[in-house]
This record gives structure tokens, C-alpha cells and sequence, in this order.
């Protein structure tokens, strides 16, 4: 092969061969990627074929534009990531996909987030992960594959010792799929980050929480766990930090969207005291007013100088708590990222925020609040700041400059790469 590929060449020649209409978005997203010096380096690239595209005309990828893609990229050493959330691939581009994962070397993130694919798409991906040693990082985001399909990457993961990042949230997995995947879990020593989000559970018992948990005894390799909408409360929050306490590795743990209140708050508050692993804690929309908040200070202030980033936004928290946490920050020269936004903001709470940002203490880019004055008074406004600002959306071109803004990516070691 050439040391630099006319990838846009290679394209044309496939859609004649294969009888196939060109797809401009594809063709433009290779244009620019034959301009792209990395290629020349060997250092790889990833195609941005994203469907939700701000920057050019788009007509989005189906199943048969990914047949021709696939061709293309099979026997390509220079493409290390492609992205193609936000199309319209179905179970059929999911056998593309399979494809290319079994006949390419060289790719490593692949990012499929809301397309449709189903099922029997999932255990086509999943059957070639089996076999595949050089993808590190997958999004499922978004497509419905359900508990069975859930149960195929489940079946993927006791043998894939490569895949390092796995994004199943919003898949419409069941409680039998997330207790296959955290037993699977308990012997994968390669999985770092897993986001298991809003699973379709039935009972209110939390066995996907307890098994999840046992999990996080043994696993010594999770980085980065994603537990929202799990419908947790009190007694789950308690199995998952028990677990914890023997756990050395877990570096940011989502409980965002439960149902957990300033008792469940309590256990976190203890663990807090002891842990030295945890740098991300985000409880967003839960409920754990001003004793949680308090119970969560007073760790912060007096023992715990390893979490980074806290998450408390709609919380039901008054200006008692708020303040609380506004001083530990203060004793506390550890925790950088605060996020606060929805709860009930009095005078003291602006002050308190407002000190904290003119100081210095909290860089504006750390929080999701801005102080302005209206009389003589300070007031809140709230900043698209975020754990995961871009969680479902990037910029088409270029990198995220200011990564603060985002602190899921300045803090947790676990990229796209």
C-alpha cells in the first residue's frame, strides 16, 4: 500500500463495483481525510461521519453506503476510529460492521451510537468482537438491542481480552443481561470504563445492583462505571459502597437519576472518609437535600483528598447545604469541579459561589454556575457546564479545547484511544 492512501479514490471505485449511488457526506468526510497529514506519519486517524454533523450537507449512512465504507476500510491500515452515531444503520449494516471488525487490524474506537440497531445486529458485532484483537472502544449508545442482545456482548466479554471502553446505555437491557455482564466482569481483566445506563427493570429488589457490587469486590480493572436510572435506592447505594471499601481501582462512579436520599447519602459520606481511589462522584437528580450535603462536606472537608469532581445538581438542596460544600472546598484544595445547578439557590449560596470563583478557588470553567450582580445583589446563572458536556455531541471539527468544561474527560484516564 502506498504510504498515503487517495481513500476518496478507493471509495469511487467501490460504489462502481458494488453498483452503488455515492454517498457526498462519505465522500467529503474521505476528501478531508486524504488531506490529513497523519496519514502520512502512519499515526491513524478517525473518520467523522457523524450523522448530527453541524458543518457540511448530510445525507445520512445506510446500510448500503456502509457495505461500500466497509469494502473500503477493510484492507485501510490508516483509519484507527470512525464514528457514525446519528445514521440510519439496522441489523443489516450491523453484518457490515461484523465484517469489518473481523477483516480490519488496525481499528480502534468504532462509535455507533443511535442508529437502530437491533438484536440480531448485536449478536453479529457482539460474534465478531469474539475474534477481534485491536478494537478498544465501542459506543452501542442508543440502539435497542435489548436484554438478548445485551446477553451476546454479556457472552463477548468472557472472551474479548482487548475491548477496554464499552458504552451500552440506553439499550433496553434487562436485569438478566446486566447480571450476565457483571459476572462476566468479575473475570475480564481488560474492560476499564463501562456505562450501563438506563436498563428496563422490572422489580424493586436491586439484584442488578447487589450482583454489581459483588462484581466490584473481585474486579481490580474497572475504571469508570455508568449506573444511571437504575432505579437505586438506599439499601443499593449501601451494597455498592460495602463493595468499595475492598476495591482499589474504580475511579468514577455515576449514580446520577436514582432514587437516592440523604440516608443512602450517609454511606457514601463514610466511604468518602476512607477511599483513595475515587476522583468522580456525580449524584445529579437524585435527592439528598441538605443532610446529604452535609454528610458529604464534612467528608470532603476533614478526610477525603482524592475526589476531583462532584456532581450535585437537582438535589433538592437549600442554601445549608450548599454553603457546607462551598467551605469544604475551601479546606478541601482537591476537589476543582463542583456542579450545583437546580437546587435552591438563597443569598449566602451566591456569596459563598461568588467568593469561591473571584478568589480563584473554582476557575469559572469548573462549574456550572456564573455570579452576576442585579442592585447591589449576586445572583447565579447557570453555565452548559458538565461531567459528560459532550457526552452526545463533539464538535465536527477539531478537538474539545477546553476539556474543563467537560471533567469526565480532563480527569478519567480512559480515552477514546
Amino acid at each position: 500500500m502506498s504510504v498515503h492512501p487517495d481513500l476518496h479514490q478507493h471509495y469511487v471505485r467501490a460504489c462502481q463495483n458494488l453498483g452503488q449511488p455515492e454517498n457526498p457526506f462519505i465522500a467529503h468526510a474521505l476528501q478531508e481525510a486524504d488531506k490529513n497529514d497523519k496519514i502520512r506519519w502512519t499515526e491513524g486517524i478517525t473518520l467523522k461521519i457523524a450523522g448530527n454533523n453541524r458543518l457540511v450537507p448530510v445525507q445520512r449512512v445506510t446500510d448500503d453506503d456502509l457495505q461500500v465504507l466497509a469494502s473500503v476500510l477493510c484492507n485501510t491500515v490508516f483509519v484507527t476510529g470512525l464514528d457514525l452515531r446519528c445514521n440510519t444503520l439496522t441489523d443489516a449494516g450491523a453484518k457490515h460492521v461484523a465484517t469489518l471488525l473481523q477483516e480490519n487490524s488496525t481499528l480502534r474506537y468504532l462509535n455507533l451510537m443511535l442508529n437502530d440497531i437491533g438484536t440480531s445486529g448485536a449478536e453479529l458485532i457482539a460474534g465478531a468482537l469474539r475474534r477481534n484483537e485491536t478494537l478498544v472502544y465501542l459506543r452501542m449508545t442508543g440502539n435497542k438491542i435489548g436484554n438478548k442482545g445485551g446477553m451476546f456482548f454479556a457472552s463477548m466479554l468472557q472472551i474479548n481480552s482487548t475491548l477496554e471502553n464499552l458504552d451500552l446505555g440506553d439499550c433496553d437491557m434487562g436485569p438478566q443481561c446486566l447480571i450476565a455482564i457483571a459476572t462476566a466482569l468479575t473475570q475480564n481483566k481488560s474492560v476499564k470504563a463501562i456505562n450501563l445506563n438506563r436498563p428496563l427493570l422490572y422489580s424493586q429488589e436491586e439484584e442488578t445492583t447487589v450482583h454489581i457490587a459483588l462484581m466490584l469486590k473481585n474486579n481490580s480493572a474497572l475504571v469508570e462505571l455508568h449506573l444511571c436510572k437504575h432505579e437505586m435506592k438506599n439499601f443499593g447505594v449501601e451494597r455498592l459502597c460495602e463493595a468499595l471499601y475492598e476495591n482499589s481501582s474504580l475511579r468514577y462512579l455515576d449514580l446520577s437519576c436514582n432514587k437516592v436520599t440523604r440516608d443512602g447519602v450517609k454511606f457514601l459520606g463514610e466511604l468518602l472518609k476512607r477511599n483513595q481511589t475515587l476522583e468522580i462522584l456525580d449524584l445529579s437528580a437524585n435527592r439528598i437535600e441538605d443532610d446529604g450535603a452535609l454528610d458529604l462536606s464534612e467528608a470532603l472537608a476533614l478526610y477525603n483528598r482524592t475526589l476531583r469532581a462532584l456532581s450535585v445538581v437537582s438535589n433538592n438542596i437549600s442554601g445549608k447545604g450548599l454553603v457546607a460544600l462551598s467551605d469544604a472546598m475551601k479546606t478541601n484544595t482537591e476537589l476543582s469541579y463542583i456542579y450545583i445547578w437546580g437546587n435552591k439557590f438563597d443569598e449566602a449560596t451566591c456569596m459563598a459561589f461568588s467568593e469561591l470563583i473571584q478568589t480563584g478557588r473554582l476557575k469559572p470553567h469548573c462549574t456550572d454556575v456564573e455570579p452576576y450582580d442585579v442592585d447591589g445583589h449576586v445572583h447565579l446563572a447557570e453555565l452548559s457546564h458538565g461531567l459528560r458536556k459532550h457526552y452526545y455531541w463533539t464538535p465536527s471539527c477539531g478537538e474539545v479545547m477546553n476539556k474543563d468544561a467537560n471533567a469526565s474527560l480532563a480527569i478519567a484516564a480512559v480515552s477514546e484511544y
